[in-house]
């Protein structure tokens, strides 16, 4: 039964209960990153790259301005840089893998690179200090200018491994160290062996050393060849009776030296030259003693009238004589500012020993000899402490001295010796053959430095207010028609100032009369370039291919067939103040004077440009580079003097004519007195010419106002033109947006007017956000055609 009742129990089985599920976490899907991030930012690089390479608008310029701040003048090897990276992004995805050396080496190449330009530009500026200061306040001066003109060596980068390495080992230490680094760089870049390295010097010192020895057995041998031939000369020469020396007249009644006049002093080391106005001498410039360009004796334009043979060139009596001034303060300082000079040299370690003294008009050289092993980089930088030491206003170092291995020391005297332009025309030897022979002044030894302006052949004048540069071109112009023949020489006189010049008005020399408005001068320099082209189709036809060629070919045929064929005279162009035709019309003046100054030269055409605002927008790289001779006056900083002359030392003048003159032919400039002349000078040589001939102005060369206003009247083309002058001239502002508002017109149509506008000279260049300046004024609009009310 137990049993039975257990077999019929039903078993009970428990309830499985289902297991408990566990919360699943949500799945978050993470996004995936933009998978052309990289080709996009190698795009943004390739075109930051091509925009600051090609200085595409504002941006661009902005752009690479900023790379020339850290970099300087590489900027653009820095943006190719730059763009090969962003190629490499945009095509791969992935920046270019290089081995380590090749990033080290590349590394110190460019590091290297930067050092040495930056050394070079600071020692070609004259400058030993401050280097990151200058090149950051350019790089800024340029980054808010807009304009990429500021030479900036290496960069903010350059400058500051300069500072470093200037510190320790100088300026051409530093340019040693970075020829070093490239080199090593060089060497890590391409894993050159040591042992290769080590082979190849010992093969140049073997080359060196062989050669050094056959070039001393070879001179050797050529001492004793002439040696043995002058002994068979000597001995062969027949024996000739004594004859006596002829005594020069002009040196028997010289003075004695100034050091031997005290005879009771010990004698001086060095010897002293004092400049006198009375000995003449000959030109400085190597240009002017050039003749081969000189002998020709022209006379009249084509279509001129025949030589006047009654005609006579003024004379240096019409010229006041200036009395000498006394300068024996200054020769009894010598001695004193000589020992001075010393010792100051002594206290800071230089070793240097005064040679020559020589007194000049407006400063007294001292010149040094460095003792072996005496860099003149130490000299050079004491400039400051040699003044205070001489308590002078400021001095000027020559290092080294053009020919000589001596430094100058210009110190500048208590008072300055006027040098008299008749002084310095009587002291010139005659060029009859030169018309265009012009005396300057007198350097610092006292002797009188001239030009040929056939030789320049174009000049530069720059200079601050009142530096004595009016004065200047007066004398060259005096000078011009003193030696030169109304038929020998033309002039055309360009015064915007409209006081400087006017003097001249009514003499034979002139092309035209005085030219004082910008937009006739810009017409009359075009019609100079006309008659420029119209000499070379002379040139052409007769086979010839300068004017003093054309001008013998033409005496020649007269000689032959006794006629009176006219030569063709020299046209000297003067501009006195280039920076008002700059302002107003520089696109027009700048075109004629660039072709003037490019192709002027062979067929007679000179230019003489004066300017008191030396900057880079009235002295533009294009004119700069084809008026190779230029004369700096005083100027208010070395940026002005850079601009001039490609260096410093303008600064340092003295004004009142003192100037830094450097010639086509010359590697530095020559300081030199100008010599003054005064306007009643002036008044006496034009009023004798004017006695003697009349002014005969060509007319193919004048410009009229009926011409003017041709021109004006048919430069545009749009019809609103004339109103939209009217309008801005009375309102004295002028826009884009003005325009489009005043006659409902559209942009493109409005800023055409405004191009107009400017081309013209009616209105300025845009300047930023600033208004643009009117130039035209409201009571002037009656000579405009179409503009009167």
């Amino acid at each position: 039964m137990k049993g039975g009742r257990f077999l019929a129990t039903k078993r009970k089985t428990s309830r499985r209960r289902p297991a408990k599920r566990k919360p699943t976490k949500r799945r978050t899907t993470k996004k995936q990153p933009f998978p052309y991030t990289s080709n996009v930012i190698g795009l943004v690089l390739l075109a930051l790259a091509a925009l600051g390479l090609f200085n595409l608008g504002l941006l661009g310029t902005l752009w690479a301005n900023l790379i020339r701040l850290m970099i300087g003048d590489t900027y653009q090897f820095g943006l190719v840089l730059i763009g090969a990276v962003g190629a490499a992004l945009a095509v791969t995805g992935v920046l270019p893998q290089l081995a380590r050396h090749y990033w080290l080496g590349g590394g110190l190449i460019y590091g290297g690179w930067l050092l040495w330009i930056t050394a070079n530009h600071f020692i070609e500026v004259d400058q030993h200090s401050q280097f990151l200061t200058i090149i950051w306040h350019a790089g800024l001066a340029d980054l808010w200018s807009g304009g990429l003109t500021s030479q900036l060596g290496g960069g903010a980068i350059g400058a500051f491994e300069l500072s470093i390495v200037a510190w320790l080992i100088a300026l051409v230490g530093a340019q040693v160290a970075a020829w070093l680094v490239m080199l090593s760089g060089v060497i890590v870049f391409f894993q050159i062996p040591m042992a290769d390295i080590q082979r190849w010097l010992q093969t140049i010192w073997q080359t060196l050393h062989h050669g050094v020895q056959a070039s001393g057995d070879a001179l050797k041998r050529g001492n004793e060849k002439a040696k043995a031939r002058r002994v068979k000369r000597e001995t062969t020469k027949p024996v000739n009776p004594v004859a006596t020396t002829p005594v020069d007249p002009d040196k028997k009644d010289l003075p004695e030296p100034i050091a031997d006049a005290k005879s009771a002093a010990p004698e001086p080391s060095y010897h002293i030259t004092v400049a006198a106005n009375e000995t003449p001498a000959a030109p400085a410039d190597s240009a002017a003693a050039d003749s081969a360009e000189g002998d020709d004796t022209e006379a009249g334009l084509v279509n001129s009238t025949p030589v006047d043979p009654n005609y006579q060139l003024p004379t240096a009596d019409l010229l006041k004589q200036v009395p000498p001034t006394d300068q024996t303060d200054e020769v009894n300082a010598i001695d004193a500012n000589t020992k001075i000079l010393k010792q100051t040299l002594d206290s800071f370690g230089v070793d240097a020993e005064v040679k020559n003294v020589s007194l000049g008009p407006s400063v007294t050289e001292y010149e040094l000899h460095p003792a072996i092993g005496v860099k003149v980089s130490r000299i050079v930088n004491l400039a400051d402490d040699l003044a205070l030491a001489l308590a002078a206003k400021g001095i000027r170092i020559q290092a080294p001295i053009p020919g000589k291995s001596l430094i100058g020391i210009e110190v500048p005297n208590k008072e300055v010796s006027t040098v008299a332009f008749r002084d310095v025309v009587e002291a010139q030897p005659a060029h009859p053959n030169k018309p265009l022979q012009v005396p300057l002044g007198r350097n610092v030894t006292g002797q009188v430095v001239s030009m040929d302006l056939t030789k320049m052949p174009h000049l530069l004048i720059a200079g601050a207010t009142g530096s004595g540069k009016s004065v200047a071109i007066n004398g060259i112009i005096t000078s011009i028609l003193m030696n030169a023949r109304p038929d020998q020489v033309k002039l055309m006189l360009i015064d915007p100032k409209k006081v400087e010049l006017s003097v001249y008005n009514g003499i034979p020399h002139l092309l035209t009369p005085v030219v004082s408005e910008p937009k006739k001068a810009a017409r009359a320099l075009h019609k100079v370039v006309a008659e420029m082209e119209r000499r070379y189709e002379l040139f052409s036809q007769f086979g010839q291919r300068k004017i003093s060629g054309y001008n013998a070919f033409v005496q020649k045929a007269n000689a032959e067939d006794d006629q009176a064929r006219p030569t063709l005279p020299y046209i000297v162009v003067v501009v006195d103040e280039l920076a008002d035709l700059m302002m107003t019309v520089s696109s027009e003046v700048e075109d004629a004077i660039i072709r003037l100054a490019q192709m002027g030269r062979a067929a007679g055409v000179h230019m003489i440009l004066a300017t008191q605002r030396p900057s880079v927008d009235v002295i533009t790289g294009l004119i700069k580079a084809n008026v190779p001779s230029r004369i700096a006056f005083a100027v208010s900083s070395g940026i002005d003097s850079r601009t001039i002359l490609d260096t410093n030392g303008a600064e340092k003048l003295l004004g009142r004519g003192d100037m830094l003159y450097q010639p086509v032919d010359a590697n530095s400039p020559v300081r030199v007195q100008g010599a003054f002349i005064p306007d009643e000078d002036v008044a006496n040589v034009v009023d004798f010419i004017k006695q003697q001939q009349t002014a005969d102005y060509d007319e193919d060369m004048m410009v009229s106002d009926e011409e003017m206003q041709q021109e004006e009247a048919g430069d545009s083309d749009d019809e609103l033109f004339d109103d939209a002058l009217k309008f801005v001239v009375d309102q004295q502002k002028a826009s884009t947006s003005l325009l489009q508002r005043r006659f409902r017109i559209g942009y493109n149509r409005a800023a055409r007017i405004m191009d107009d506008l400017e081309q013209r000279g009616y209105i300025g260049p845009q300047e930023g956000s600033k208004p643009r300046q009117v130039y035209k004024q409201p009571d002037s609009d009656a000579n405009q055609p179409n503009t009167s009310d």
